[in-house]
């Protein structure tokens, strides 16, 4: 009943995939991609040389040429296999009729052993990272059906699997069984541990390292195959900013929610009020019921700064987007609204001017400017700039649904925003205010550095548990699905069709 594929180093070893797959009597064979050279594989295991594991190439002749009903697609080396996997991963297809079946695993860290759950998929869950496992099992019907449907894959040398997974996603469910059914070995050596850690945050970036330019214009080119399929695609035609007949007390506020900053609150405060404008501005902070010095500390400079607005709100349920309603809707903020999150600082004193600026030549509600990583003591880290040019006009708000953030610092209108208005979130709060506003209206871009992103032991999203980063990603493709389903309602009553 079942091919299995796997990468070309796991033929090797006892406790590797082949050795496991093949004692299973529903494996009829394995395939292992392009393996080791000179590796002598074991009996009903075949080399399939091939152009790499996710090419456009690979998937096209597996699919067209595997004549068993599922492909079970292992991908990595460093995995163990429960003898029982396939029949449940098999039973939890027949009976929910999904076109691909994933799974929960366990982490072997030295003697210890962690449970690494996951997240169910989505309309939203369309991000060329989400996180399936090492082990999916795909029905190769529903594969051949959505080939014959919606086109082979293109010659992608990096998106096929993304490609095809979003082809049968279409029609089929991709269904999460929340077993642990595998075990994959991860080291337990510290400096290990640490090297892990900055590889993970470098990959947050993979989708702005310019390196990976290539590799990203693929994985935007199937998505956006994927979304004009389903409806959700959108033109590069805009809304104007409607002119407000308001009137504010000043030209703009920096909006700066804070919880708990007290090493680094001052030094973000005296960044934005250090600005060099043209126009009246104030600096709003939202102190979210700090319980170190932070309160403290901005007593005082509100003391010696009248432009600096402490806020101190008497509702104790607000997560950053919360605060920053309660910063835009204060009687102290400006016609513009701009970002600063109180560990970071604005590179220069220009950054305000500049962004303001833009926003009222740009016929548009939000600015995104430029930032570059940096460590504690300011020196730039991997991978240093976050310029987004992946953004273009043309297909910007369209590949926002596929990555994970937009950039900063992040300039709006306030009228607009009252609007929309944030999500009561700790994570992606942006993120959701991005796209709402990205449906309509033309996003503005500043390409150059304007903001010192400091990455340190209290970030909010430093070292995350497994459980947390889970909720985050669930809830960014939460808001994609609710995005997702607005922009094809939309086409529907615009007379659009895929």
């Amino acid at each position: 009943m079942i091919t299995a594929v796997i990468p070309g180093n796991g033929a090797r070893g006892r406790e590797e995939p082949a050795d496991s797959l093949l004692k299973n009597p529903l494996i009829r064979r394995v395939l292992v991609l392009d393996p080791v050279d000179g590796l002598s594989l074991p009996s009903r295991c075949e080399a399939f040389r091939c152009d790499g594991p996710v090419s456009g190439r690979t998937w096209n002749t597996l699919v067209s040429n595997v004549s068993t009903r599922y492909i079970l697609y292992i991908t990595r080396e460093d995995v163990r296999i429960d003898p029982h996997a396939p029949e449940r991963l098999i039973a939890a297809a027949a009976a929910t009729r999904a076109g691909m079946v994933y799974a929960d695993y366990t982490e072997s860290i030295g003697k210890s052993l962690r449970e690494h759950p996951l997240n169910d998929y989505q309309t939203g869950s369309i991000r060329d990272q989400f996180d399936f496992g090492p082990m999916i099992l795909a029905s190769n019907a529903a594969a051949r059906r959505a080939l014959r449907k919606y086109g082979e894959i293109p010659p992608f040398r990096w998106a096929g699997w993304y490609d095809l997974r979003l082809k049968i996603s279409t029609d089929r469910r991709l269904f999460h069984l929340p077993e642990r059914l595998s075990v994959v070995k991860k080291s337990s050596g510290k400096e290990d541990a640490m090297q892990a850690h900055s590889q993970a945050r470098e990959r947050h970036f993979d989708y702005v390292d310019p390196g990976n330019r290539l590799f990203q214009q693929e994985m935007e080119e199937a998505a956006t195959f994927h979304l004009k399929r389903i409806g959700a695609w959108l033109p590069p035609s805009f809304r104007n900013v409607p002119v407000s007949d308001r009137t504010f007390p000043v030209e703009a506020s920096v909006v700066m929610p804070v919880r708990n900053r007290a090493r680094t609150v001052a030094d973000a405060v005296g960044s934005a009020l250090a600005q060099r404008t043209d126009f009246p501005f104030n600096v709003i902070v939202v102190d979210n019921h700090s319980t170190d010095r932070t309160t403290v500390i901005l007593a005082n400079l509100a003391d010696r700064h009248p432009a600096l607005k402490h806020i101190l709100p008497k509702r104790r349920d607000l997560s950053i987007g919360g605060c920053w309603n309660e910063a835009i809707f204060s009687k102290d903020c400006g016609r513009y609204a701009v970002q600063l999150d109180s560990d970071d600082l604005y590179r220069g004193n220009t950054v305000l001017q500049r962004l303001v600026d833009s926003l009222r030549r740009g016929n548009g509600p939000m600015v995104v400017g430029s930032y570059t990583i940096v460590d504690e003591n300011l020196k730039e880290i991997p991978p240093g700039l976050i310029d987004h040019r992946e953004w273009t006009d043309e297909n910007g708000r369209n590949n926002a649904l596929r990555i994970n953030g937009l950039g900063a610092p992040r300039a709006f209108d306030t009228a607009i925003l009252r609007r929309i208005r944030f999500p009561n979130v700790g994570y992606g709060e942006d993120y959701a205010v991005a796209l709402r506003l990205a449906r309509e209206y033309r996003i503005g871009r500043i390409y150059e550095s304007l903001y010192l992103c400091r990455r340190w032991k209290g970030n909010t999203d430093a070292k995350l548990s497994i459980e947390q980063a889970n909720r985050n990603d669930a809830y960014k493709d939460r808001i994609r699905t609710m995005e997702i389903r607005a922009r094809r309602k939309m086409n529907r009553a615009a007379g659009w069709k895929s």
